[in-house]
């Protein structure tokens, strides 16, 4: 199958990119993946309970029901979409190439122009416990979920060392009654200034050389954690209403093979105010690219870039065409 745009990732990034070109007459056909990187067609937002801050809703919605909505509306316009997922593309001619999963090796869809938006998924530790409270007092994101009624007002604990757990530390001392930060070694990894402001907060406590191996709750809500000493395996329980991972992301990049230019960590690069990656006619939308805000109405944003990016050079290429044909 051949497609104008081809738009790979369906979180708020890609739906809203698949909007606007939809609303342009570009036809774009959206892989929203099944269950890429463990997660449900819908990306990140779909492991939110409460959305709070995307404007428009006032009383906040489910994530899931606002991943719904989004997609709904992309294919109010015209969109269509494919819940298969794209294991690998060929970005080194164009047409570009794109292999489905299960699709056959010798007839891959193709696109004139692709926009990648598969996000990047939150790394977990996945201890015991975590399957039964996660999104019931465990997340990944505390400016997500951060304001949530269950953590106001009462202890949280972060775990990671670098500057993102040192960031969500002090973002939650809005909120709760105190913050413990469980660090596994015995320094933070974090920069020297994210490191003082955070240690010398009377609100946050850091557990050093401490790794968190269990949550415990009462089978509805989290309301302790079971801690390990790493040096003398001496365990404890630590009474907390919430637990927050911040230990880096992973961007889903992989089924890229290297054809885009990346940071050191993986995400990929773009022109600065533009979401334009190394290779013309590729861009690149929402948290793929974007390792500092990670949010839903961030994402979008991006994704109404990428669209609009993605029509200027479908534009240019078409005159471009006109002009080597002497029709211009």
């Amino acid at each position: 199958m051949h497609s104008k745009v081809a738009i790979v990732g369906s979180g708020p990034a890609g739906h809203t990119a698949a909007i606007y070109a939809a609303r342009a007459n570009l036809e774009p056909v959206l892989f929203e993946g099944m269950m890429a990187g463990g997660v449900a067609p819908g990306g990140q937002l779909t492991t939110t309970t409460d959305v709070e801050n995307f404007p428009g809703f006032p009383q906040g919605i489910m994530g899931g029901e606002l991943t719904d909505r989004l997609r709904e509306q992309s294919e109010r316009f015209g969109t269509e979409i494919i819940t298969e997922t794209i294991t690998r593309v060929d970005l080194s001619a164009r047409p570009f190439r794109l292999w489905r999963e299960d699709g056959a090796e010798d007839a891959p869809d193709t696109c004139d122009a692709l926009i990648v938006a598969t996000g990047a998924t939150a790394k977990r530790l996945h201890i015991a416990g975590e399957d039964t409270y996660w999104q019931r007092g465990m997340s990944a994101c505390a400016v997500c979920d951060g304001a949530a009624p269950i953590f106001r007002n009462r202890p949280l604990v972060v775990i990671g060392g670098g500057d993102s757990a040192c960031e969500e530390a002090m973002f939650l001392t809005k909120y709760a009654s105190h913050v413990y930060l469980a660090v596994r070694r015995d320094a933070l990894r974090a920069s020297s200034i994210m490191a003082r402001r955070a240690t010398n907060n009377a609100k946050i406590t850091v557990l050093w050389s401490t790794h968190v191996i269990e949550a415990k709750g009462d089978g509805k809500v989290l309301t302790h954690v079971v801690l390990q000493d790493a040096k003398t395996h001496e365990t404890r329980d630590l009474e907390v209403a919430g637990l927050f991972y911040a230990i880096g992301h992973t961007p889903n990049t992989a089924f890229l093979q290297g054809q885009l230019d990346t940071d050191e960590t993986g995400y990929l690069l773009v022109r600065p105010g533009s979401t334009l990656t190394n290779v013309r006619g590729v861009f690149a939308a929402g948290d793929v690219q974007d390792k500092h805000y990670r949010q839903a109405i961030t994402a979008a944003g991006s994704g109404c870039m990428a669209a609009l990016d993605a029509e200027k050079y479908l534009e240019d290429l078409a005159a471009e065409e006109l002009d080597k044909a002497g029709k211009l």
